[in-house]
Protein backbone atom coordinates (compact mmCIF):
# COMPACT_ATOMS: atom_id res chain seq x y z
CA UNK A 1 0.00 0.00 0.00
CA UNK A 2 1.49 3.04 -0.89
CA UNK A 3 0.54 4.98 1.99
CA UNK A 4 3.48 5.59 4.70
CA UNK A 5 0.84 6.79 6.83
CA UNK A 6 -1.04 3.50 7.65
CA UNK A 7 1.04 1.92 9.48
CA UNK A 8 0.94 4.92 11.90
CA UNK A 9 -2.57 5.48 12.26
CA UNK A 10 -3.02 2.17 12.73
CA UNK A 11 -0.77 1.91 15.75
CA UNK A 12 -2.42 5.25 17.05
CA UNK A 13 -5.67 3.52 16.77
CA UNK A 14 -4.48 -0.09 18.34
CA UNK A 15 -2.98 2.10 21.36
CA UNK A 16 -6.65 3.59 21.75
CA UNK A 17 -8.10 0.57 21.25
CA UNK A 18 -9.45 -2.06 24.65
CA UNK A 19 -9.04 -5.14 23.12
CA UNK A 20 -6.94 -5.29 20.29
CA UNK A 21 -3.64 -5.29 21.06
CA UNK A 22 -1.43 -6.07 17.66
CA UNK A 23 -2.31 -5.92 14.31
CA UNK A 24 0.24 -6.41 11.15
CA UNK A 25 -1.32 -4.44 8.34
CA UNK A 26 0.35 -4.68 4.41
CA UNK A 27 1.34 -6.74 1.63
CA UNK A 28 2.67 -10.35 3.15
CA UNK A 29 1.41 -9.67 6.52
CA UNK A 30 0.18 -13.08 6.44
CA UNK A 31 4.13 -14.56 7.06
CA UNK A 32 4.13 -12.58 9.79
CA UNK A 33 1.38 -14.64 11.58
CA UNK A 34 3.92 -17.05 13.35
CA UNK A 35 5.75 -14.61 14.51
CA UNK A 36 2.82 -12.40 16.05
CA UNK A 37 1.37 -15.38 17.61
CA UNK A 38 4.18 -16.11 19.60
CA UNK A 39 4.80 -12.79 21.01
CA UNK A 40 1.12 -12.21 22.35
CA UNK A 41 0.25 -15.83 23.13
CA UNK A 42 3.88 -17.31 24.40
CA UNK A 43 3.88 -20.93 24.99
CA UNK A 44 0.63 -21.47 23.58
CA UNK A 45 -0.53 -24.19 20.88
CA UNK A 46 -2.74 -22.64 17.52
CA UNK A 47 -5.70 -24.30 16.54
CA UNK A 48 -6.31 -22.94 12.78
CA UNK A 49 -10.26 -22.56 12.12
CA UNK A 50 -10.90 -21.86 8.34
CA UNK A 51 -13.47 -22.58 5.57
CA UNK A 52 -12.61 -24.36 2.30
CA UNK A 53 -12.58 -20.80 0.59
CA UNK A 54 -10.58 -18.89 3.35
CA UNK A 55 -8.32 -22.00 3.55
CA UNK A 56 -7.14 -21.85 -0.03
CA UNK A 57 -6.56 -18.36 0.28
CA UNK A 58 -4.11 -18.26 3.46
CA UNK A 59 -4.45 -21.38 5.17
CA UNK A 60 -1.31 -23.08 3.91
CA UNK A 61 0.63 -20.10 4.67
CA UNK A 62 -0.51 -19.40 8.01
CA UNK A 63 0.55 -22.86 8.84
CA UNK A 64 3.90 -22.30 7.40
CA UNK A 65 4.72 -18.89 9.39
CA UNK A 66 3.08 -20.57 12.65
CA UNK A 67 5.37 -23.67 12.20
CA UNK A 68 8.55 -21.33 11.01
CA UNK A 69 7.94 -19.29 14.51
CA UNK A 70 8.01 -22.53 16.56
CA UNK A 71 4.04 -22.56 17.47
CA UNK A 72 3.02 -25.94 18.20
CA UNK A 73 -0.21 -27.01 16.53
CA UNK A 74 -3.58 -28.16 18.80
CA UNK A 75 -4.13 -31.38 16.18
CA UNK A 76 -5.53 -30.69 12.30
CA UNK A 77 -7.03 -27.58 11.27
CA UNK A 78 -10.57 -27.24 11.33
CA UNK A 79 -12.02 -26.23 8.08
CA UNK A 80 -15.73 -26.06 7.46
CA UNK A 81 -17.03 -26.24 3.74
CA UNK A 82 -16.98 -23.74 1.60
CA UNK A 83 -20.94 -23.22 1.26
CA UNK A 84 -22.13 -24.84 4.89
CA UNK A 85 -26.05 -24.51 5.11
CA UNK A 86 -27.09 -21.11 7.25
CA UNK A 87 -23.23 -20.79 7.14
CA UNK A 88 -23.59 -17.55 9.93
CA UNK A 89 -26.08 -20.18 12.62
CA UNK A 90 -25.21 -20.62 16.07
CA UNK A 91 -24.70 -24.48 15.29
CA UNK A 92 -21.53 -23.44 14.17
CA UNK A 93 -20.75 -21.63 16.66
CA UNK A 94 -21.33 -24.37 19.63
CA UNK A 95 -19.42 -27.02 16.76
CA UNK A 96 -16.45 -24.27 16.85
CA UNK A 97 -16.26 -24.30 20.76
CA UNK A 98 -16.76 -28.45 21.14
CA UNK A 99 -13.83 -28.46 18.89
CA UNK A 100 -11.74 -26.10 21.17
CA UNK A 101 -12.66 -27.28 24.04
CA UNK A 102 -10.79 -30.41 23.16
CA UNK A 103 -7.71 -28.30 23.19
CA UNK A 104 -8.16 -25.76 26.29
CA UNK A 105 -4.79 -24.31 26.34
CA UNK A 106 -5.04 -23.67 22.63
CA UNK A 107 -5.70 -20.19 20.90
CA UNK A 108 -7.66 -20.19 17.75
CA UNK A 109 -6.46 -19.05 14.39
CA UNK A 110 -9.66 -17.73 12.46
CA UNK A 111 -8.40 -17.29 8.81
CA UNK A 112 -11.78 -15.76 7.96
CA UNK A 113 -13.91 -13.54 6.09
CA UNK A 114 -16.64 -11.48 8.07
CA UNK A 115 -18.93 -14.63 8.68
CA UNK A 116 -16.44 -17.37 10.41
CA UNK A 117 -14.73 -14.19 12.33
CA UNK A 118 -18.36 -13.70 13.92
CA UNK A 119 -18.36 -17.51 14.95
CA UNK A 120 -15.14 -17.81 15.99
CA UNK A 121 -15.63 -14.29 17.99
CA UNK A 122 -18.90 -15.69 19.86
CA UNK A 123 -17.19 -18.82 20.57
CA UNK A 124 -14.40 -17.13 22.15
CA UNK A 125 -16.32 -14.97 24.34
CA UNK A 126 -18.69 -17.68 25.41
CA UNK A 127 -15.94 -19.81 26.29
CA UNK A 128 -13.94 -17.00 27.57
CA UNK A 129 -10.45 -17.37 25.40
CA UNK A 130 -8.96 -15.00 23.22
CA UNK A 131 -8.00 -15.59 19.66
CA UNK A 132 -6.03 -14.36 16.53
CA UNK A 133 -7.77 -13.33 13.38
CA UNK A 134 -6.36 -13.54 9.86
CA UNK A 135 -8.45 -11.80 7.49
CA UNK A 136 -9.03 -12.89 3.75
CA UNK A 137 -11.50 -10.31 2.38
CA UNK A 138 -11.69 -6.15 3.05
CA UNK A 139 -15.48 -7.04 3.08
CA UNK A 140 -16.52 -5.75 6.92
CA UNK A 141 -15.65 -3.68 9.89
CA UNK A 142 -16.41 -6.60 12.18
CA UNK A 143 -12.90 -7.92 12.61
CA UNK A 144 -11.86 -5.42 14.96
CA UNK A 145 -15.00 -4.73 16.36
CA UNK A 146 -16.73 -6.18 19.29
CA UNK A 147 -19.71 -8.19 18.87
CA UNK A 148 -20.96 -10.96 16.45
CA UNK A 149 -24.31 -11.19 14.26
CA UNK A 150 -25.22 -14.82 14.18
CA UNK A 151 -28.00 -16.48 13.11
CA UNK A 152 -30.62 -17.71 15.62
CA UNK A 153 -33.75 -19.90 15.59
CA UNK A 154 -34.03 -18.05 12.47
CA UNK A 155 -33.39 -14.54 12.72
CA UNK A 156 -29.86 -12.62 12.69
CA UNK A 157 -29.01 -10.88 16.18
CA UNK A 158 -26.13 -9.21 18.06
CA UNK A 159 -24.28 -10.81 20.51
CA UNK A 160 -22.00 -9.30 22.63
CA UNK A 161 -18.12 -10.71 23.09
CA UNK A 162 -14.87 -9.24 22.54
CA UNK A 163 -12.07 -8.46 19.52
CA UNK A 164 -9.13 -10.45 18.61
CA UNK A 165 -6.59 -9.54 20.51
CA UNK A 166 -4.21 -9.54 17.63
CA UNK A 167 -5.38 -9.17 13.80
CA UNK A 168 -3.54 -10.08 10.68
CA UNK A 169 -4.38 -8.39 7.56
CA UNK A 170 -2.80 -9.22 4.37
CA UNK A 171 -3.41 -6.38 1.75
CA UNK A 172 -2.79 -8.60 -1.09
CA UNK A 173 -5.03 -11.60 0.08
CA UNK A 174 -7.52 -9.46 0.66
CA UNK A 175 -7.79 -7.44 -2.55
CA UNK A 176 -7.32 -10.87 -4.30
CA UNK A 177 -10.44 -11.76 -2.45
CA UNK A 178 -14.04 -12.36 -4.80
CA UNK A 179 -15.28 -9.10 -5.74
CA UNK A 180 -18.45 -9.56 -4.14
CA UNK A 181 -16.66 -9.53 -1.08
CA UNK A 182 -15.19 -6.08 -1.46
CA UNK A 183 -18.05 -4.42 -2.86
CA UNK A 184 -20.44 -5.61 0.31
CA UNK A 185 -16.97 -3.88 2.93
CA UNK A 186 -17.84 -0.72 0.76
CA UNK A 187 -21.26 -1.12 1.54
CA UNK A 188 -20.53 -1.35 4.93
CA UNK A 189 -18.28 1.54 5.04
CA UNK A 190 -20.55 4.27 3.32
CA UNK A 191 -22.77 4.42 5.89
CA UNK A 192 -19.83 6.29 8.08
CA UNK A 193 -21.15 9.12 6.30
CA UNK A 194 -24.74 9.56 7.28
CA UNK A 195 -23.77 8.28 10.83
CA UNK A 196 -21.51 10.99 11.32
CA UNK A 197 -24.29 13.73 9.75
CA UNK A 198 -26.67 11.19 13.15
CA UNK A 199 -23.65 11.82 15.71
CA UNK A 200 -23.43 15.39 14.88
CA UNK A 201 -27.07 16.10 14.88
CA UNK A 202 -27.15 14.08 18.72
CA UNK A 203 -24.41 16.29 19.80
CA UNK A 204 -26.24 19.45 18.50
CA UNK A 205 -29.26 18.68 20.81
CA UNK A 206 -26.76 17.56 23.92
CA UNK A 207 -28.05 13.58 23.62
CA UNK A 208 -24.50 12.10 22.50
CA UNK A 209 -21.41 14.47 22.46
CA UNK A 210 -18.42 13.68 19.68
CA UNK A 211 -15.37 11.53 20.73
CA UNK A 212 -12.95 13.05 19.07
CA UNK A 213 -10.51 10.46 18.99
CA UNK A 214 -12.83 8.31 17.83
CA UNK A 215 -14.27 10.42 14.92
CA UNK A 216 -10.90 10.95 13.83
CA UNK A 217 -10.48 7.19 13.43
CA UNK A 218 -13.17 6.93 11.00
CA UNK A 219 -14.15 9.68 9.12
CA UNK A 220 -11.00 10.86 7.72
CA UNK A 221 -9.94 7.34 6.21
CA UNK A 222 -13.33 6.18 5.58
CA UNK A 223 -13.76 9.11 3.11
CA UNK A 224 -10.64 8.85 1.90
CA UNK A 225 -11.21 5.37 0.78
CA UNK A 226 -14.81 6.05 -0.44
CA UNK A 227 -13.37 8.44 -2.54
CA UNK A 228 -11.56 5.83 -4.81
CA UNK A 229 -14.91 3.59 -6.76
CA UNK A 230 -13.40 3.48 -9.51
CA UNK A 231 -10.01 1.94 -8.41
CA UNK A 232 -12.02 -0.93 -6.34
CA UNK A 233 -13.99 -1.44 -9.22
CA UNK A 234 -11.09 -2.03 -11.40
CA UNK A 235 -9.00 -4.31 -8.48
CA UNK A 236 -6.14 -2.01 -7.45
CA UNK A 237 -4.38 -3.60 -4.77
CA UNK A 238 -4.00 -0.01 -2.75
CA UNK A 239 -7.91 1.28 -3.19
CA UNK A 240 -8.85 -2.17 -1.84
CA UNK A 241 -5.98 -2.04 0.77
CA UNK A 242 -7.45 1.80 2.14
CA UNK A 243 -10.84 0.34 1.88
CA UNK A 244 -9.53 -2.33 4.29
CA UNK A 245 -7.37 -0.21 6.75
CA UNK A 246 -10.76 2.02 7.10
CA UNK A 247 -13.14 -0.78 7.82
CA UNK A 248 -10.39 -2.02 10.55
CA UNK A 249 -10.01 1.63 11.94
CA UNK A 250 -13.94 1.61 12.08
CA UNK A 251 -13.83 -1.28 14.22
CA UNK A 252 -10.70 0.20 16.68
CA UNK A 253 -12.60 3.03 16.71
CA UNK A 254 -15.57 1.53 17.95
CA UNK A 255 -13.32 -0.28 20.92
CA UNK A 256 -12.08 2.86 21.85
CA UNK A 257 -15.59 4.52 21.91
CA UNK A 258 -16.63 1.34 23.71
CA UNK A 259 -19.59 1.92 21.36
CA UNK A 260 -20.70 1.49 18.24
CA UNK A 261 -21.31 5.34 17.55
CA UNK A 262 -18.52 6.35 15.58
CA UNK A 263 -19.42 3.59 12.99
CA UNK A 264 -23.15 2.95 13.20
CA UNK A 265 -26.16 5.49 12.17
CA UNK A 266 -29.77 5.33 10.77
CA UNK A 267 -28.50 3.30 7.91
CA UNK A 268 -27.24 0.63 9.62
CA UNK A 269 -30.77 0.54 11.49
CA UNK A 270 -32.21 -0.68 8.44
CA UNK A 271 -29.88 -3.16 8.12
CA UNK A 272 -30.46 -4.33 11.70
CA UNK A 273 -34.20 -4.59 11.10
CA UNK A 274 -34.10 -6.53 8.02
CA UNK A 275 -31.91 -8.96 9.91
CA UNK A 276 -33.90 -9.36 12.60
CA UNK A 277 -36.77 -10.20 10.49
CA UNK A 278 -34.59 -13.18 8.95
CA UNK A 279 -34.70 -11.64 5.28
CA UNK A 280 -32.06 -13.02 2.57
CA UNK A 281 -30.48 -15.20 5.47
CA UNK A 282 -31.68 -18.31 3.50
CA UNK A 283 -30.09 -17.25 0.17
CA UNK A 284 -27.30 -18.90 -1.33
CA UNK A 285 -24.46 -16.67 -0.56
CA UNK A 286 -26.98 -15.47 2.34
CA UNK A 287 -27.68 -11.44 1.72
CA UNK A 288 -24.51 -9.94 3.36
CA UNK A 289 -24.30 -7.52 5.83
CA UNK A 290 -22.85 -5.02 3.88
CA UNK A 291 -25.30 -5.02 0.93
CA UNK A 292 -28.25 -4.26 3.21
CA UNK A 293 -26.02 -1.71 5.07
CA UNK A 294 -25.39 -0.41 1.30
CA UNK A 295 -29.44 0.12 1.10
CA UNK A 296 -29.92 1.60 4.47
CA UNK A 297 -27.25 3.81 3.58
CA UNK A 298 -29.52 5.58 -0.02
CA UNK A 299 -32.62 5.84 2.22
CA UNK A 300 -30.87 7.03 5.16
CA UNK A 301 -29.15 9.52 3.19
CA UNK A 302 -32.27 10.44 1.03
CA UNK A 303 -34.13 11.59 4.45
CA UNK A 304 -31.63 13.79 5.13
CA UNK A 305 -31.22 15.45 1.98
CA UNK A 306 -35.11 16.35 2.77
CA UNK A 307 -34.48 17.47 6.16
CA UNK A 308 -31.82 19.79 5.16
CA UNK A 309 -34.40 21.89 3.16
CA UNK A 310 -36.46 22.21 6.56
CA UNK A 311 -37.00 25.48 8.12
CA UNK A 312 -37.98 23.99 11.80
CA UNK A 313 -38.37 27.63 12.98
CA UNK A 314 -42.02 26.82 11.37
CA UNK A 315 -42.98 24.57 13.72
CA UNK A 316 -45.99 24.97 16.22
CA UNK A 317 -44.62 23.58 19.39
CA UNK A 318 -47.77 24.04 21.10
CA UNK A 319 -49.54 21.83 18.82
CA UNK A 320 -46.74 19.03 18.28
CA UNK A 321 -45.94 18.40 21.96
CA UNK A 322 -49.52 16.87 22.79
CA UNK A 323 -49.57 15.05 19.80
CA UNK A 324 -46.20 12.83 20.51
CA UNK A 325 -47.92 10.93 23.34
CA UNK A 326 -46.21 9.00 26.25
CA UNK A 327 -45.41 4.67 26.90
CA UNK A 328 -48.37 3.65 26.25
CA UNK A 329 -48.04 5.93 22.25
CA UNK A 330 -45.13 4.39 22.29
CA UNK A 331 -46.05 0.63 22.88
CA UNK A 332 -48.87 1.29 20.70
CA UNK A 333 -46.48 2.19 17.91
CA UNK A 334 -44.12 -1.01 18.41
CA UNK A 335 -47.24 -2.91 18.71
CA UNK A 336 -48.62 -1.72 15.15
CA UNK A 337 -44.80 -1.84 13.45
CA UNK A 338 -43.32 -4.92 14.96
CA UNK A 339 -43.11 -8.45 14.75
CA UNK A 340 -43.83 -10.49 18.38
CA UNK A 341 -40.61 -11.56 18.24
CA UNK A 342 -38.36 -8.22 17.51
CA UNK A 343 -40.93 -5.92 19.89
CA UNK A 344 -40.17 -6.63 23.79
CA UNK A 345 -36.46 -6.21 22.94
CA UNK A 346 -36.94 -2.67 20.77
CA UNK A 347 -39.55 -1.62 23.28
CA UNK A 348 -36.96 -1.52 25.87
CA UNK A 349 -34.46 0.01 23.29
CA UNK A 350 -37.22 2.85 22.95
CA UNK A 351 -37.82 3.67 26.57
CA UNK A 352 -34.75 4.44 27.13
CA UNK A 353 -34.92 7.34 24.47
CA UNK A 354 -38.53 8.30 25.15
CA UNK A 355 -38.81 11.73 25.87
CA UNK A 356 -42.39 13.27 27.17
CA UNK A 357 -44.03 16.50 28.60
CA UNK A 358 -42.06 19.67 29.66
CA UNK A 359 -38.67 17.49 29.02
CA UNK A 360 -40.16 16.96 25.36
CA UNK A 361 -41.02 20.57 25.01
CA UNK A 362 -37.30 21.06 26.52
CA UNK A 363 -35.44 19.03 24.08
CA UNK A 364 -37.15 19.90 20.46
CA UNK A 365 -37.00 23.84 21.36
CA UNK A 366 -33.08 22.91 21.28
CA UNK A 367 -33.31 20.90 18.35
CA UNK A 368 -35.53 23.81 16.77
CA UNK A 369 -32.48 26.40 18.30
CA UNK A 370 -29.87 24.24 16.91
CA UNK A 371 -30.78 22.95 13.46
CA UNK A 372 -28.97 25.66 11.76
CA UNK A 373 -26.05 24.73 12.74
CA UNK A 374 -26.85 20.88 12.28
CA UNK A 375 -27.99 22.25 8.45
CA UNK A 376 -24.43 23.65 8.44
CA UNK A 377 -22.54 21.00 9.44
CA UNK A 378 -24.21 17.87 8.01
CA UNK A 379 -24.21 19.90 4.90
CA UNK A 380 -20.49 19.49 4.57
CA UNK A 381 -20.16 15.80 6.02
CA UNK A 382 -23.01 14.13 3.98
CA UNK A 383 -22.98 12.79 -0.01
CA UNK A 384 -26.39 12.92 -1.92
CA UNK A 385 -28.21 9.74 -2.21
CA UNK A 386 -27.67 9.62 -5.70
CA UNK A 387 -24.09 9.62 -5.44
CA UNK A 388 -24.33 6.84 -2.62
CA UNK A 389 -26.11 4.91 -5.63
CA UNK A 390 -23.31 5.75 -7.95
CA UNK A 391 -20.60 4.54 -5.70
CA UNK A 392 -22.15 1.34 -4.63
CA UNK A 393 -23.34 0.27 -8.89
CA UNK A 394 -19.50 0.94 -9.94
CA UNK A 395 -17.95 -1.28 -6.82
CA UNK A 396 -20.62 -4.16 -8.25
CA UNK A 397 -22.87 -3.85 -4.62
CA UNK A 398 -26.59 -3.43 -4.62
CA UNK A 399 -28.08 -0.08 -5.20
CA UNK A 400 -31.68 -0.10 -5.32
CA UNK A 401 -33.44 -2.00 -2.62
CA UNK A 402 -35.06 -3.99 -5.49
CA UNK A 403 -32.16 -5.41 -5.59
CA UNK A 404 -32.22 -7.10 -2.28
CA UNK A 405 -35.79 -8.13 -2.62
CA UNK A 406 -36.94 -4.81 -0.89
CA UNK A 407 -40.44 -3.67 -2.08
CA UNK A 408 -41.51 -0.02 -1.33
CA UNK A 409 -44.27 -0.93 1.12
CA UNK A 410 -41.71 -2.74 3.14
CA UNK A 411 -38.83 -0.20 2.65
CA UNK A 412 -41.39 2.43 3.56
CA UNK A 413 -42.31 0.32 6.89
CA UNK A 414 -38.71 0.11 7.40
CA UNK A 415 -37.78 3.52 8.30
CA UNK A 416 -40.58 4.21 10.91
CA UNK A 417 -39.16 0.33 12.39
CA UNK A 418 -35.78 1.57 12.05
CA UNK A 419 -36.59 4.46 14.94
CA UNK A 420 -37.95 2.05 17.48
CA UNK A 421 -35.23 -0.61 17.48
CA UNK A 422 -32.42 1.00 18.98
CA UNK A 423 -31.47 3.43 21.62
CA UNK A 424 -29.27 5.38 19.40
CA UNK A 425 -30.54 9.10 18.37
CA UNK A 426 -30.96 9.88 15.18
CA UNK A 427 -32.07 12.08 12.40
CA UNK A 428 -35.13 9.16 12.64
CA UNK A 429 -35.94 10.26 16.72
CA UNK A 430 -35.61 13.81 15.86
CA UNK A 431 -38.24 13.57 13.33
CA UNK A 432 -40.34 11.66 15.21
CA UNK A 433 -39.61 14.11 17.98
CA UNK A 434 -41.64 16.28 15.65
CA UNK A 435 -44.35 14.45 14.78
CA UNK A 436 -42.78 14.54 11.22
CA UNK A 437 -41.52 11.32 10.49
CA UNK A 438 -44.42 9.48 9.18
CA UNK A 439 -45.23 12.47 6.75
CA UNK A 440 -41.43 13.11 5.75
CA UNK A 441 -41.28 9.97 4.76
CA UNK A 442 -44.30 9.12 2.98
CA UNK A 443 -43.16 12.42 0.75
CA UNK A 444 -39.88 10.04 0.10
CA UNK A 445 -42.58 8.22 -1.89
CA UNK A 446 -44.63 10.97 -3.51
CA UNK A 447 -43.90 10.85 -7.18
CA UNK A 448 -41.44 13.81 -6.69
CA UNK A 449 -39.84 12.27 -3.72
CA UNK A 450 -36.31 10.57 -4.11
CA UNK A 451 -37.82 6.72 -4.32
CA UNK A 452 -40.71 8.21 -6.44
CA UNK A 453 -37.87 9.37 -8.90
CA UNK A 454 -36.06 5.93 -8.33
CA UNK A 455 -39.24 3.37 -8.92
CA UNK A 456 -39.50 -0.51 -8.19
CA UNK A 457 -39.03 -1.98 -11.98
CA UNK A 458 -42.22 -3.35 -12.63
CA UNK A 459 -42.91 -7.08 -12.48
Amino acid sequence: MNNPMSADVLAQAVAAATQTHAIVFGPGAVRSTGELFAHQFPGASALLVADQNTYAAAGDEVLASLRAAGVGLAGQPYVFPGKPTLYCSYDNTVTIKQRWQQDPDAVVVAVASGTLNDLVKLAAGELGRAYLEVCTAASVDGYTAFGASIEQDGFKITHPCPAPVALVADTTVMADAPARLTATGYGDLIEKIPAGADWILAEEVGVEPILSQAWDMVQPASRAALGRPEQIAAGDHDAIAELAQANLLSGLAMQAAQSSRPASGAGHLFSHVWEMEGHGLSWDPPLSHGFKVGIGTIASCALWQACLALDLRTIDLDRVVPTIGDDDALVARCQRLLSDRIRPAALAQSRQKLVTGAAHRAHIERLVERWPSVQQRCREQLIGPDEVVRRLAMVGAPHHPSQIGIDAARLQRTYLQAQLIRSRYTILDALAELGLLEPMVRDLFAPDGFWGRNPWPAN
